[in-house]
């Protein structure tokens, strides 16, 4: 059935959710009316709910925004409805380049990346955009975005197969050359590949990739470019994702053992709400 404009009605996608997930969105985020309704109407018999593409976004971006202050239980079943809709997300981006038939490899496609620190709770994240480029200057935009100093060495693991620098002989794993693969020979429109960043191999930071869109360069827009994200990257070498808890306990108690030693080391202070896409922005251009 069209709608009065002409157009189809957007289409709608299955989320599947569990009644405990459903709980959690239900009590522990903020979501909007028209979300809540939604999934307030599903029946427990009903494995899915569908949401548009529009509102699967917008169902991610509310959950994210969440996480700061919900309990541990809620957490861990709100991260786990994030997992699904990135996935869900990365198979509707293939599926309507192919229905449409666009070719992916085309001259001036610009892919929508959102990049999330693996384990930060709440979640550390950014999404940017970039033309085609190879893993290898994907690393320098990452790096930039997410506010690494670039000091430790990194890789890139696409389903199963693993990128990084080809000077890099010291792994025991087979390193394929991240400069000799670009986007659109990963994304061709036949497949949803898994990204995974891996930065600092002793602090072991992963970061998951989501590709969101494939869009056509707008006019007067310099690219690579940011357009919004949360929270402060950790410091570097502060010992992996339970390394930075322990850090952010010391950090915020004077009277913890470790505090005076922690804000020397940091340098005088650390925000972890601190975020600028406009300084970000700056430094890609």
């Amino acid at each position: 059935m069209q709608a009065k404009n002409g157009k189809q009605p957007d289409e709608k996608f299955p989320l599947k959710l569990t009644v405990k997930q459903r709980e959690s969105l239900m009590q522990a985020t903020r979501l909007t009316i028209g979300l809540r309704t939604r999934i307030k109407e599903a029946s427990k018999e009903q494995q899915f709910v569908e949401f548009t593409k529009k509102e699967l976004e917008k169902l991610g971006d509310e959950i994210d925004a969440s996480l700061v202050h919900v309990p541990h239980a809620h957490r861990k079943r709100l991260n786990a409805v994030l997992n699904k809709i990135g996935d869900l997300l990365a198979d509707v981006v293939v599926e309507d380049l192919m229905q449409k038939g666009q070719a992916v490899d085309k001259a001036g496609d610009i892919y929508q990346f959102k990049v999330t620190l693996n384990e930060s709770h709440p979640p550390i994240w950014r999404r940017f955009q970039v033309p085609d480029c190879t893993l290898g200057e994907l690393h320098d935009v990452l790096q930039v975005v997410m506010d690494w100093g670039d000091s430790h060495l990194h890789q890139f693991i696409v389903n199963r197969k693993y990128f990084g620098e080809a000077t890099h002989d010291d792994l025991d794993m087979e390193v394929e050359d991240e400069d000799g693969i670009g986007l659109s020979e990963i994304y061709t429109g036949k497949n949803t590949p898994r990204i995974i960043y891996e930065y600092d191999f002793g602090d072991g930071w992963q970061h998951e990739i989501i590709l969101e869109k494939i869009l056509e360069p707008e006019p007067r827009v310099t690219y690579p470019c940011c357009l919004e994200g949360a929270r402060a990257c950790p410091p570097e070498d502060v010992g992996g994702i339970w390394g930075y808890a322990e850090f952010l306990e010391a950090i915020s108690d004077p009277n913890h053992e470790d505090h005076d030693e922690m804000v020397e080391w940091v340098g005088g202070e650390f925000d972890p709400e601190k975020f600028s896409v406009d300084e970000v922005n700056k430094e890609l251009g």
